[in-house]
């Protein structure tokens, strides 16, 4: 049977799903949690008697892992698939180029059942390294076996012919030829806005022009110019006109007849960019170019210099496609993604981007429990404790990891050395824990939206579970503190907002952070782990020893 929703006593609901949060004497138990037997003690000092819950069944499969199966099915090459939280696994573009979707097995994939979810940014879209450009769904708590089985099926229909349902084509390199007419009172200052906006558009996909030549505004010219950019090594050809391309007779598609080239399809159904030419000579592509180009807004020319700059063909059914969403006329401009410049801050709900997440290794202490060894460079299976976290956090998405180093900083130094780190001392390491946390965050880049603090003697910390805890975060979603939980506990690590960075500055002494964590209830999301490593630090040789048994470094 599937999974039951509804009200049931509160002593039967160990291990069922709360429905909705419920704030008891020892704080505010969020919706989603999968119920403790600690959790029914605090929910029972609240005087409760009954919860709203959803009851599992063997078929169901929890919304996370569904999230992320559904999710793992659907991508292709080029695209990153976060770690799912609340039933949701965002994609995002792991390079610059352009979005592939099968709109027709996406459609189909979002009638199976609907419990299950799968929105993506328009088939086509320019994106961007590091954009969401797609997020999987899971509107109940679960999902059932059967659901899934059928959204494989829909995946792997026509997959061989259609390729992955969701990809993204990356921008190629290519060599691009500029050819340029002019008429007898074509000004000199028409003529170098024409080339800038191009060379703007084709650089920022990656690409460079080959030095651009500038004729006479004749059919005999465009064929003796094309050949000859051609012959120095063009493998994309573009012809600006002095006049609007009107006709296959016209000069510029003349000329491409004339130099045995031919035209694939004239014109578009989007505007700005209808009077367009789409060619080819032999393999390579050739684009009459439509005089809105010489402004930076978004345009028909646009759509399909993007898909022919990442691989994607384009045909004269491709072009007449365009016709739905083609009329582009208050479209204002866009960024190029090698150009983008700025900070948008997640906190302000720009969740349309991964968020930007450093990592602080705490790695100062004295380490005065462990006697005389530091214990942060005693070895475990081969390696000093700090290195296991140090290089947990390399490989998690954390986008840079800064180590705090103090009590024998030279040695802690030479245990990361080959490692791609940044360091920085805190010279106050002997007042105290909060002075690392405050010397890590003021060594985070202003860009950043977060920083997760690692704890340096707490060697079973993972990637993966660092990427948890990256998912779970979302500030414009009250998720701005983001702590791992297990069986009642809070553990380590611990993901802050940039918004705390302020506070966690101005720390001192030995008093923690957990006095901010208390005054922001709203701001934090406990992310259920699945085992123990959030508690295990190294703090004596008698702990260190137990660690080691069985170990033969």
């Amino acid at each position: 049977m599937p999974m039951k929703f509804g009200p049931v006593d509160i002593n039967d609901a160990e291990g069922a799903i709360l429905a909705h949060s419920a704030l008891t004497p020892d704080g505010r138990i969020k919706k989603g949690r999968r119920l403790t037997a600690s959790d029914i003690t605090s929910l029972g000092k609240a005087d409760l008697t009954s919860l709203v819950v959803a009851v599992l069944d063997e078929s169901d499969v929890i919304e996370d892992e569904a999230a992320a199966l559904v999710a793992a099915l659907a991508v292709g090459a080029n695209v990153r698939v976060a770690k799912a939280f609340t039933g949701r696994a965002n994609i995002y573009a792991a390079e610059d180029g352009v979005l592939s979707v099968d709109r027709d097995r996406l459609i189909a994939l979002n009638r199976i059942d609907e419990s299950l979810t799968v929105a993506t940014l328009a088939p086509f879209s320019r994106v961007a390294a590091g954009q969401m450009i797609a997020t999987v769904k899971i509107i109940t708590f679960t999902l059932d076996h059967a659901v899934l089985a059928a959204a494989r099926d829909m995946v792997d229909a026509g997959a061989h012919a259609s390729g992955p349902l969701i990809s993204v084509a990356k921008f190629q390199s290519h060599r691009v030829g500029l050819i340029i007419t002019a008429l007898p009172d074509t000004k000199p200052s028409v003529l170098e806005k024409r080339i800038t906006a191009i060379r703007s558009r084709v650089e920022g996909m990656g690409s460079y022009v080959l030095s651009p030549k500038i004729i006479p505004h004749r059919r005999e010219a465009v064929e003796l110019a094309l050949n000859k950019v051609l012959a120095a090594g063009a493998d994309l050809l573009l012809i600006f006109g002095a006049s609007a391309i009107v006709d296959r007779e016209d000069v510029i598609p003349g000329g491409l007849s004339d130099a045995g080239g031919a035209v694939v399809h004239l014109g578009m159904p989007v505007d700005p960019g209808n009077l367009i030419m789409l060619g080819r000579h032999g393999n390579t592509p050739v684009i009459g170019v439509p005089s809105c180009a010489s402004s930076p807004k978004t345009n028909g020319f646009d759509w399909v210099l993007e898909r022919t700059l990442s691989g994607l063909d384009v045909t004269a059914d491709d072009i007449t496609a365009m016709a739905p969403g083609g009329l582009l006329m208050e479209i204002a401009t866009r960024p190029q993604p090698r150009a983008r410049a700025g900070h948008a801050s997640v906190e302000s709900g720009d969740s349309c981007r991964a968020p930007k997440i450093s990592a602080v290794v705490l790695a100062a202490g004295r380490s005065t429990r462990m006697g005389a060894a530091n214990k942060l460079l005693e070895s475990l299976h081969g390696k000093a404790l700090v290195r296991h976290v140090a290089e947990a956090a390399l490989q998690s998405s954390a986008k840079d990891v800064v180590v705090v180093t103090g009590h024998e900083e030279d040695r802690v130094r030479a245990a990361l050395a080959d490692l791609p780190l940044r360091f920085v001392i805190n010279p106050a390491f002997t007042d105290g824990l909060a002075t690392s946390l405050a010397t890590g965050i003021a060594a985070v880049g202003e860009d950043f939206d977060g920083a997760i603090v690692l704890l340096g003697d707490m060697p079973f910390i993972t990637a993966d579970l660092i990427d948890q805890l990256i998912a779970a975060f979302s500030p414009a979603d009250g998720r701005s503190i983001c702590v791992p939980y297990r069986n009642g506990r809070r553990g380590n690590p611990v993901l802050w907002a940039a918004a705390f960075f302020p506070e966690l500055k101005a720390l001192s002494g030995d008093t923690g952070a957990r006095h901010i964590v208390a005054a922001n209830p709203d701001a934090l999301a406990e992310v259920n782990v699945e085992n123990d490593a959030i508690f295990v630090d190294i703090d004596t040789p008698e702990a260190l020893a137990v660690l080691r048994v069985g170990d033969r470094d």
